[in-house]
């Protein structure tokens, strides 16, 4: 048998039983899984990011269809979808153009497009916070009739995703929709939950002198501010509570809200 040539033939000469021979080739099969796995990975992730963002749509829609008479009002305007547009945070600002592809996360993981959230302001536990968010509006007579704000925060085991609808007073709640999490099963996740959802439609946000106290408790709501908690689930209740008040305030969507009561949309 003639003498193999090169490190390879010499590697394959080896017998089966030889260790460097057994561990090279697991390091090599390894390595072909990982790449057939990052392979794969990368040619599915613009359809995994597609289904994703039409479910999430799906769940606007529905959303939008659960609030009375809403779809009646957007004929009367003339439209069938709401208009998105995108909002500087810091100062309020509309500005021009749509949010037609924004994604909030990766924006604000960029070191150009998010920023560091100082910890006493960190409520929700993010982070980082994008520069610019994007809103979901209905106008009529250049007034808006409602206004549905993308928002994500800490709960227990996840991060919380959801959209919260407020009517034309920018204080009372007309919906909110979980849009995504990843909670315990039969207690956290049950923030889904149709029942549990229904709840929020007319709670409002904050008091008479701006306070915000919108909240999920333990046990039964009380107040126009409070929403029935989850048994249980006091933890992911609790992300629900600091999620809102992080983004209905002055590191969220506070000052659009203010500009947006003042000036409208311009």
């Amino acid at each position: 048998m003639p003498e193999p040539h090169g490190i390879w033939g010499r590697f394959l000469a080896r017998p089966n039983e030889d260790p460097v021979k057994a561990l090279g080739m697991a390091g090599l099969v390894a390595l072909g899984a990982a790449l057939t796995v990052s392979t794969a990975a990368t040619l599915l992730e613009p359809r995994q990011a597609a289904n994703l963002e039409a479910a999430r749509a799906a769940r606007m829609q529905a959303m939008v269809d659960a609030l009375p008479g809403l779809r009646v009002v957007m004929e009367e305007a003339g439209v069938t979808e709401l208009q998105s547009r995108l909002v500087e945070l810091e100062s309020g600002s509309v500005l021009p153009g749509d949010a037609t592809g924004f994604e909030a996360e990766p924006t604000a993981r960029d070191a150009e497009t998010g920023i560091d959230l100082p910890p006493e302001a960190d409520i929700a536990g993010l982070g980082r916070r994008e520069r610019v968010a994007a809103v979901h509006l209905l106008e009529r007579d250049g007034a808006p009739v409602l206004v549905v704000l993308p928002m994500r925060g800490t709960g227990y085991q996840s991060t919380i995703h959801a959209l919260l609808a407020l009517e034309a007073d920018l204080d009372t709640v007309a919906a909110l929709t979980v849009t995504e999490q990843g909670e315990t099963p039969g207690l956290g996740a049950q923030i889904e939950r149709a029942d549990w959802q229904a709840l929020w439609p007319g709670r409002r946000i904050a008091d008479d002198s701006g306070t915000i106290r919108i909240e999920v408790v333990r046990g039964t709501a009380s107040t126009p501010y409070e929403v029935d908690g989850i048994s249980g689930a006091t933890r992911t209740g609790n992300g629900v509570t600091a999620m809102l008040r992080f983004w209905m305030g002055p590191w969220g969507y506070g000052p659009f809200l203010d500009r947006l009561a003042r000036e409208g949309m311009g």
